[in-house]
């Protein structure tokens, strides 16, 4: 029987799903603590990021194992399991493909033995635009793939493919050839280690333990763990934790291109980015979108959850009653079960309903985070009015996605971005709005209390800070394409739910 991979709510109608988010990566340096429950807890707080799969790597000085498999982290981890996981230093991943398809063998953290004895393992947020470049120079070494189909398998082997230097020395080699989004955690047997794209695109933050040190995409893991937040991960950074202590290094200049959308949605409201946080932000968003669309209505609705803090800052600054309107079904997407085609059809119903005797007979104002297809706001335009609402107000917290993500969001292409085709009243007509307002461009800037110049802008702008490739050597499943010189000359990984540790020339073995 296959196991949840926490889907359903793509699931409903998978040509169509949302914006899917950045993956959440965790790492841990700790002797004598339980690092794979740690781990565990860390990857749990970044669930958010990625549901697709969830893997631990564990190290004891002697050895390096990593445990993964599809589904979320509740469903891959027990605690027979972590108690397997033996150690003083660990990483983790919770993934949403962004490169290489939703299979086991894409699942992360990767691992690779290099012939002279150490194993590297490594996880990734973010999403690099010179795969194909890479691929072709892993082909030139004569490497052997193990199956896998995504940027991280290949930064593996080629850190893997440099044994005459220790992977400290290989990092400052191979960093600075890639291009663009990545948040990495990888490890060998005794250091762990982090870094982060010259643009800093995705988030990655430093925490301290009193026996450790602890880093991951958001300072809401430190929280769970209990480790204090000491600072992000600096643009261009190396940082190595062993024995020795900490140390960090530059493998390139920082030109810091901030994620602007991590604001809007993919972090945790009780995230903080760059000193700003996330709730706060959204808060202001909200305000910012009632002073540039007001409208008389009677009550506020937020989308939940990620259309809350905007909602109570619209409420707040327009001074209409904020209060609830729909409610959320909290255990979509934790099953794996097929929806009927009659369970299609009800679509959004699955995860949203409306509360009718809040809605019916009001104006309402429903806030919601973006607009990618339309899909969901069409459907909840609909349920709202059937339910009986007499006007439903439209407004968005972010401007118009109008241009695909190549840095670690898998957004739709650009054909099938409803922004992309309509004008503003041809999106309302489309949802079936009374009015919609979106929050401009410097509006939303402004709430993330950033210079223009510090922020990825690109799905709202087209604006790509990081050069993409010419041609088509760019997209999610470009290795399935370009490398398959590489991947049919591999043996394929077995698909089973166990640990594994890498073997020299990088063919992974089963481990009981």
């Amino acid at each position: 029987m296959p196991r949840g991979d926490g889907r359903l709510s793509h699931d409903l109608d998978p040509q169509r799903p949302g914006p899917q988010d950045a993956c959440g990566v965790f790492g841990v340096w700790a002797p004598g603590e339980e690092v794979a429950n740690l781990t565990y807890f860390g990857l749990y707080a970044l669930q958010h990021r990625g549901q697709e799969a969830a893997g631990i790597a564990v190290s004891d000085g002697s050895g390096v194992v990593v445990y993964k498999d599809l589904g979320l982290v509740a469903q891959v981890f027990d605690e027979p399991t972590l108690a397997s996981l033996r150690g003083h230093l660990a990483i983790g991943h919770a993934r949403y493909s962004t490169t290489g398809a939703s299979n086991w063998e894409n699942a992360q953290p990767t691992i690779r033995s290099t012939s002279s004895g150490t194993t590297i393992a490594l996880a990734h947020n973010g999403n690099l635009v010179n795969t194909a470049e890479l691929e072709k120079e892993v082909a030139e070494r004569g490497l052997v793939a193990d199956g896998s189909t995504n940027d991280t398998s290949l930064v593996t082997m080629l850190l893997a493919s440099r044994p005459d230097l220790s992977v400290e020395a290989a990092a400052m080699e191979v960093l600075p050839q890639l291009r663009g989004a990545f948040s990495f955690v990888f490890m060998d047997e005794s250091t762990l280690y982090a870094a982060r794209d010259p643009h800093g695109v995705r988030p990655l933050v430093l925490g301290r333990l009193e026996r450790g040190w602890v880093v991951a995409s958001e300072t809401a893991a430190l929280d769970i763990v209990g480790a204090s937040v000491v600072r992000e991960v600096e643009p261009g950074e190396l940082i190595a934790i062993d024995e020795d202590g900490l140390r960090s290094t530059r493998f390139a200049a920082p030109e810091p291109k901030g994620c602007l959308f991590e604001y809007v949605y993919i972090a945790r409201p009780d995230a903080t980015i760059a000193g700003r946080n996330v709730h706060a932000a959204r808060v202001q968003i909200g305000r910012q979108l009632a002073k540039e669309h007001p409208v008389e209505a009677d009550l506020v609705i937020p989308v939940p959850e990620s259309g809350t803090p905007a909602a109570i800052g619209y409420a707040e600054a327009s001074g209409i009653t904020y209060g609830a309107g729909l409610m959320k079904n909290p255990y979509v997407g934790r099953t794996f079960i097929q929806p009927s085609q009659t369970l299609r059809q009800l679509g959004i119903r699955l995860k949203l309903n409306p509360l009718r005797q809040n809605v019916r007979g009001k104006r309402l104002v429903v806030v919601d985070d973006s607009i990618v297809r339309g899909n969901t706001q069409r459907a909840i335009v609909r349920m709202l009015r059937e339910a009986g609402a007499l006007e439903v107000h439209v407004r968005i917290s972010s401007p118009p996605v109008s241009w695909p993500c190549f840095y670690g969001i898998d957004f739709a292409t650009r054909a099938e971005l409803l922004a992309n085709g309509l004008d503003n009243d041809g999106i309302r007509r489309s949802i079936g709005a009374d009015t919609l307002g979106y929050v401009s461009l410097p509006g939303l800037i402004a709430a993330t209390e950033q210079p223009k110049t510090r922020l990825c802008r690109a799905c709202f702008d087209g604006e790509y800070p990081i050069e993409l490739p010419a041609g088509n050597l760019i997209g999610k499943h470009v290795l399935e394409g370009v490398g398959r010189r590489v991947v049919d000359s591999a043996p394929a990984a077995p698909h089973t739910n166990g640990s594994f540790v890498a073997t020299p020339g990088g063919v992974t073995a089963n481990r009981p």
